[in-house]
């Protein structure tokens, strides 16, 4: 296991990456965007994952699309790598595989991409698009990554599945990175897991404890071995990097206590058949408690809230069971995101080094 690699939120959609009243300095358009880019590459990030919205949800009245300010900042950046969501069923592969592609190009060989099986039905059905089932969306997206990756490598691509009919379809130019472009996906459910199996290269996971974390990798680990794969594994956090445990805690207090609780209702009820539909009852925020929501991606559970030494502790921790990366949202990103960069990271790796030293294997 190499070392562990960092990457943060975009706030490309309005109200942050909290569902609360309380007032944050966080912008989401893109003078903004730039600001936070350039500090994320100057104080050690590897990655930035702009998320997919366009309709509002949670309270995210105004949304820029993933892809579009990914090329963006591209170019006023040298060495962030820009991770892009894309919902299937509103994109199709082969458009976005040459989207992707020029990206790659523009910012030499910084794409990657997520690939997001969608739960926001009203998305769909707005825009006139079916809307599938949840093992059917899952499956839809193995053939959406199925005909990217012939699309990066293939002279010409082929294709008869169930979603999608590509005829001698060429693409050139070609990925910087060509087939190794990074291709991340999540999802709690079986249908995810086993697709994270099959044809991912990162697994990501909502916030959660170690242990619900651990269980999650041994069951991908165990899958993708069964394919003859390895998959790396992501996972989500909310930082809160105070001086002291106090007033980390506080912050958070006054999250939730100040939290849209129409806002969060509304996503609670938006997202409760993701969790309710899938052939376990497992899917994503099956379990997920109020609080939790406040944070839509239960950030607060994994636990980077407190000092510095604590939040580079429990990052460590989270390096023990498996993880390759960590994505942090933050609350206040014009402040927030270069205290991380200049308190926690730089600690992380100290820590990552005295494991080396001590001939501790992760």
């Amino acid at each position: 296991m190499g070392d562990l690699q960092f990457a943060y939120w975009v706030p490309n959609v309005s109200g942050g990456l909290v569902v609360s009243k309380l007032p944050q300095k966080t912008d989401w358009n893109f003078e903004a965007n730039k600001r936070y880019a350039q500090t994320a590459e100057e104080f050690g990030f590897d990655y930035a994952l702009l998320q997919t919205r366009f309709f509002a949800s949670y309270g995210a009245e105004y949304q820029l699309e993933a892809i579009t300010l990914a090329s963006a900042l591209a170019a006023v950046t040298n060495k962030l790598k820009l991770i892009s969501a894309v919902h299937p069923g509103l994109w199709h592969p082969g458009v976005y595989a040459k989207m992707l592609s020029t990206l790659d190009q523009i910012s030499n060989g910084r794409a990657a991409v997520n690939v997001v099986s969608g739960w926001f039905k009203q998305e769909f059905i707005g825009y006139g698009e079916h809307w599938l089932e949840h093992d059917e969306r899952y499956r839809r997206s193995e053939e959406f990554i199925q005909v990217l990756r012939s699309m990066f490598t293939e002279e010409t691509t082929n294709h008869k599945g169930d979603f999608y009919r590509i005829n001698d379809a060429p693409m050139k130019p070609k990925p910087v990175q060509k087939g190794n472009l990074p291709i991340f996906q999540g999802g709690n459910s079986k249908a995810a897991k086993e697709m994270a199996a099959r044809v991912s290269d990162y697994y990501f996971m909502n916030g959660n404890t170690l242990e619900g974390f651990k269980k999650q990798i041994d069951e991908v680990r165990a899958l993708a071995a069964k394919e003859g794969r390895t998959v790396k594994f992501a996972a989500n956090g909310f930082a809160i990097v105070r001086d002291t445990e106090e007033e980390a805690v506080q912050l958070l207090r006054d999250i939730v206590s100040d939290a849209d609780v129409e806002a969060v209702e509304g996503f609670r009820g938006a997202v409760k058949e993701a969790g309710q539909s899938t052939r376990d009852k497992d899917g994503m925020w099956a379990n997920s408690s109020f609080k939790d929501l406040v944070q839509y991606n239960d950030g607060f559970k994994t636990g980077l809230i407190g000092t510095p030494e604590q939040v580079a502790d429990q990052i460590i921790e989270l390096k023990k069971i498996g993880i390759d990366l960590v994505l942090t949202g933050h609350f206040h990103y014009e402040e927030d995101l270069q205290r991380f960069g200049e308190q926690v990271i730089p600690l992380v790796k100290q820590k990552e080094k005295q494991l080396k030293e001590e001939g501790v294997t992760v």
